[in-house]
This record gives C-alpha cells, sequence and structure tokens, in this order.
C-alpha cells in the first residue's frame, strides 16, 4: 500500500530555490506539513507562503546554514518544537551545490571548503541531529540529493564529484547502520538539470550559465521533486536505494545532445 503523506512532517534543506524548493510545493500537494531551512530567508518565507496554497496543512520556515553546527542545532530545535512530540517522517538533505570549475592546479581553497562544508558535512550534520525525530518501523525516509558527478568524474568538477561520491557512500553507510530500526535510506542523483547550480557555479554569471544548458531539454526541479514524493510514497517496506535520472538529451556525463540554436 502506498504511503501517505497526509499530515506527515517532512524537513527539506536548501529549500529557497531549485529542487528544494520545488519539492516544497510538491509535497505540500500530498497534505504534508513541512519544515523548511536555507540559508536566503527572505526566498524561504515565499516558498512557504507558496507550500500552503499548493495544500501543505503547516508549513513553517528557519534559517539553515548547513555548514554550521550551531546553525543546524538551532534549526533542529525549531523544527522540534513545531511538530510539538510527533515523528519527522521524511528527511530531504538537499542543501548543497558546486564552486567554480576550475582544475585542481588553479583550485581555490574558499571554493573547495565550500563544498566539502554543504555537500558532505552538512548532509551528516542535519542527519545527525534530525535522527532522534524519526520513528522505527513507521515508513520513514531519509532521502539524499545526490548527482551523476557521483558516479563518474569531469575535468574540473574533481572536488564536487569527490562530494557527490561522498554522499553517496555516506548513504550507502547509513542504510546498513540503520538496518532494523525501518528507517528508508536512499539518494536520488540529478544529471543536466537547469535550476540555479550553474549560477552558483559561475558565481553569477548568467551567461555561462545558460550556455551549459543551450540547445538541450535539461531536467527541471519540478521533474526531481516528483521523483522524491514518489520515492517516499512507496510502501513503508520499500527502499528505493539509488535513482540515476538523467535527460534524454544526456546519455552520459560530457556526452549531451545539443539542437541548433538561431
Amino acid at each position: 500500500m502506498k504511503f501517505s503523506l497526509k499530515g506527515k512532517w517532512v524537513l527539506i534543506t536548501g529549500a529557497s530555490s531549485g529542487f528544494g524548493a520545488a519539492a516544497a510545493t510538491t509535497f505540500a500537494a500530498e497534505g504534508a506539513k513541512l519544515l523548511l531551512g536555507a540559508r536566503r530567508v527572505d526566498r524561504l518565507k515565499k516558498v512557504t507562503d507558496e507550500a500552503k496554497k499548493f495544500g501543505a496543512s503547516e508549513a513553517h520556515f528557519h534559517e539553515l546554514d548547513v555548514s554550521k553546527t550551531s546553525s543546524v542545532e538551532k534549526f533542529i530545535s525549531f523544527a522540534r518544537e513545531k511538530i510539538g512530540g510527533k515523528n519527522l517522517h521524511v528527511l530531504i538533505n538537499n542543501a548543497g551545490g558546486a564552486h567554480g570549475l576550475e582544475t585542481v592546479a588553479e583550485g581555490k581553497d574558499a571554493d573547495w571548503e565550500a563544498m566539502i562544508q554543504s555537500n558532505v558535512l552538512g548532509l551528516l550534520r542535519v542527519t545527525r541531529a534530525a535522527l532522534p525525530l524519526m520513528p522505527h518501523d513507521a515508513g520513514a525516509s531519509i532521502i539524499n540529493i545526490g548527482s551523476v558527478a557521483g558516479h563518474a568524474a569531469y575535468e574540473g568538477g574533481a572536488v564536487y564529484c569527490a562530494a557527490k561520491a561522498g554522499e553517496l557512500q555516506i548513504t550507502r553507510a547509513l542504510r546498513l547502520e540503520l538496518l532494523g530500526t525501518g528507517i528508508r535510506v536512499g539518494t536520488v542523483d540529478p544529471g543536466l538539470a537547469e535550476t540555479e547550480f550553474s549560477l552558483v557555479r559561475f558565481k553569477g554569471d548568467a551567461a555561462k550559465a545558460k550556455k551549459v544548458y543551450e540547445g538541450t531539454n535539461p531536467l527541471t526541479a519540478e521533474d526531481i521533486a516528483e521523483i522524491l514524493v514518489w520515492v517516499a510514497t512507496r510502501p513503508a517496506h520499500v527502499n528505493i536505494d539509488e535513482l540515476i535520472v538523467k535527460p534524454v538529451d544526456q546519455a552520459a556525463i560530457g556526452k549531451v545532445y545539443r539542437r541548433k540554436t538561431n
């Protein structure tokens, strides 16, 4: 039987844009109650308001910087207060991102550290803090957002690929560690998807970011959000371990079909 999200608490990190924002409205449409975290509180408020319009019976937001343990602890305290003794049934570890596309020889410490902090340490911090709120043997899910970059390397992506490979191995280890609890653990690993990802990677250079998707039909944030809901609503005894999803125009990293544009 499909696992119902109606009235269940769902926590989403990095919820101010992209996959996280789309997930907020898509889970809201299932009647879930939302706890949304991100650094950009103004945008987070807008996403929260939108989620309520989509059907969330409750939706709350709070600043969250996963690169800081103190921020994660404050966020989880807020979450604990909002759920009021109830359980957290779904944790979506979405906060992350890529910074720069330099080779290792030209890489910058600040970019490397930001990627490891958000994609790896941030994932660990949030999961550690949220686990005590999750019920056992009740169909709860931890769904991490990975990337095809965690499965194959490319030039200029050494640290991002390493970070997402780290996310994949953390997911696998966590599944072993939580065996017997009934908590499901999986990763959804997108390929070429048009969000703010490239805009962040290229430090706000919109022209460079646009070129990444030029002539293609990339994935959208909504595509991934629908998949996250599908994973979370499988029958309680079903675990989706790892799901790689790419647009039809992408056969592999670096192998992308591009239509001619005028």
